[in-house]
Formats: structure tokens, sequence, C-alpha cells
């Protein structure tokens, strides 16, 4: 895989003063206030300068009043992952970590990253976009049995449903209606789930995934201490497959900084990449920590690097 060329920081006040975003009003609202103060307790353990920020309107109000230089992002979905955060930084030259503003936008929108992906070749469950009102039956049946509905811009499993049966696909299509935006059909790829952290230009080793229920749904992810996590998730020329898949699709997506990229592997040993994060989780059951613990890099220092890639991406 390829080495990490970001700038090395030694002194915490290179970083000067640094906001950590998190919370805001999303459906992962809860997620990223637990990742936040993990990102911060880190910063501030290395000396950093660090304070939270929560939300948008604060931001706004502290960038106003200039009393920070640098911005820690990991506010998960909504405006920290969908490119308004992102936006409004670079109005204000604001250097921050994560994926610039196409990258944050295109990654957040599932369908539009699949369209990117589909268009250079990477491969990826078959779909159908169904804007709100559409036909449900007939994208089933373009799809056909077993699929997953899903809301388009919405992360940490939320309003997702696998659909075996017929019967059962309009309380999906209900649950997954309660979040704005389009809906996904997709193909269910029946095996085993996977994700590759990316850290600069490094895909880290991959993590397969193994719930103690059937599926890794919210519950398994940020609940239960049952839940597997195996890495590196395969072994050889597999492994380097999938890790290099996975920093392919990342790139195409225009990401950059950090994040992850979510991917099924069927029972025939095919890849089919699901979804890019931009501001992946950072809590105690969170996968980019343990796939950097796999290659020597704790928890304090991975928050440092990710703070670190900060530096030059966006010439301020």
């Amino acid at each position: 895989m390829s080495g990490d060329s970001t700038a090395r920081i030694s002194d915490p006040r290179s970083f000067g003063r640094v906001a950590v975003l998190l919370g805001g009003p999303s459906s992962e609202r809860e997620v990223s206030l637990n990742s936040g103060r993990n990102v911060l307790e880190a910063l501030q353990r290395r000396g950093v300068d660090a304070q939270s920020v929560d939300g948008t309107p604060a931001l706004v109000e502290s960038l106003v009043a200039k009393r920070f230089d640098r911005v820690f992002n990991i506010m998960h979905g909504g405006h920290g992952e969908n490119g308004v955060v992102q936006g409004l930084l670079e109005s204000f030259a604001i250097p921050y970590t994560g994926s610039g503003v196409l990258g944050a936008a295109l990654s957040m929108d599932k369908i539009r990253t699949k369209q990117v992906w589909l268009s250079l070749g990477l491969p990826t469950p078959r779909y159908v976009r169904l804007p709100q009102g559409g036909d449900v039956q007939a994208a089933a049946r373009q799809i056909g049995f077993p699929l997953i509905v899903k809301p388009s811009c919405e992360g940490s499993s939320v309003g997702v449903s696998r659909v075996f049966k017929e019967g059962d696909l309009d309380q999906a299509v209900a649950l997954a209606s309660k979040y704005p935006g389009e809906l996904l059909i997709e193909q269910l790829i029946q095996g085993e789930e996977y994700t590759v952290a990316i850290l600069g230009e490094q895909a880290l080793p991959s993590i397969r995934i193994v719930p103690a229920g059937e599926y890794y749904d919210y519950h398994a992810k940020y609940v239960s201490d049952e839940t597997q996590y195996l890495c590196p998730g395969l072994q050889g020329a597999a492994e380097e497959e999938m890790r290099e898949l996975a920093l392919a699709a990342f790139r195409a997506a225009a990401c950059g900084g950090w994040g992850r990229v979510d991917l099924m592997r069927d029972r025939s040993g095919r890849n089919y990449l699901l979804e890019a994060n931009t501001t992946p989780g950072m809590t105690s059951h969170s996968l980019v920590p343990k796939a950097a613990h796999a290659i020597g890099i704790e928890f304090d220092e991975l928050v440092w690097r990710i703070l670190e890639s900060s530096f030059g991406s966006r010439n301020f």
C-alpha cells in the first residue's frame, strides 16, 4: 500500500487553537458526541490547545470571533459530512481534517458515489434509485430478493432494512422514508462484511466484521460487546486486492485525509464496495482505531496523525 506523505509535526503548539467539531443535529449526534470526547481528550493529553464545539451554528460563532486556527471535524452525518462545514471552513480559510467539499458531499450521497464507482469499473452491488413516492414494487422486481432498503444520505446503519420477501417491503420503505432524500434499493450481497480504514495515502489492514447476531446493525456497531473484529480480515493476495480496491474507491470519490471504505465479499470471493465514510467513528467500538492498532498506531497517535493531515492539503 502507498505510504503516508503527510508532513510530521512534533510541537503541539504548531497546531494553534484547535476546535473539535462534534455533535450537531443529525441522526448520528450521540455517536459524534462520543467520538468527539475521545478525540478531544487524546489531543489534550498530547498538549494540544483543543476545545469542543457542538454543531454548525456554534462553529460559525467561533469562526467570526476568530477563536480557532484549525478544526478537527468529528461531526458525523449532516453538515459534518455533506460538504457544508467543509465549504464554511474554506470560506474562512481555516484548515480542517478529512475530505474537502467535493469528497464529503459526494460520498455522503450513496447513489452518486455508486455512479462514480460504476463509471470507473469499480464493483458495487446493483441498485435502483428511488425518489420519495417512487414505485417500490417495480424497483424490487428489478433488483430481486433479497435486497436492502436504505436512505441514500444517512450513516451508521440508520434506516437500513434487509428484505427477503415482498411482504416486508412496505415496512422497510416506511422506515427509510423517515429520513430526508432519496432511497436506495440495493442488491443484498450474501457473504462477509469488511471495512478498510484509510490514513493519508495508506490503506490500513482490513477488518472482517463478525456480529453476534445475523447482521452488523446499529446495535452491533455501537452497543454490543459481542461483535468480533478480525484484523487483518484476509491474508496474502486477497488482502492486498481488497486494500487496493478500497484506496481506489476512496480516491475516486475525491476523499482525502482519512476515512473508511465498507465492502462485502461474496461466497465466491468477489469484493463489492458499499460506501465511503469521510468522518468515521472514534468510539470504543469504532473500526479505524482498531485497524491503526493492528499496525502499532495507538489511539492518541492516530488522532495526532489525523490532525497533522490538516496541513497543506488545501493550501491555507
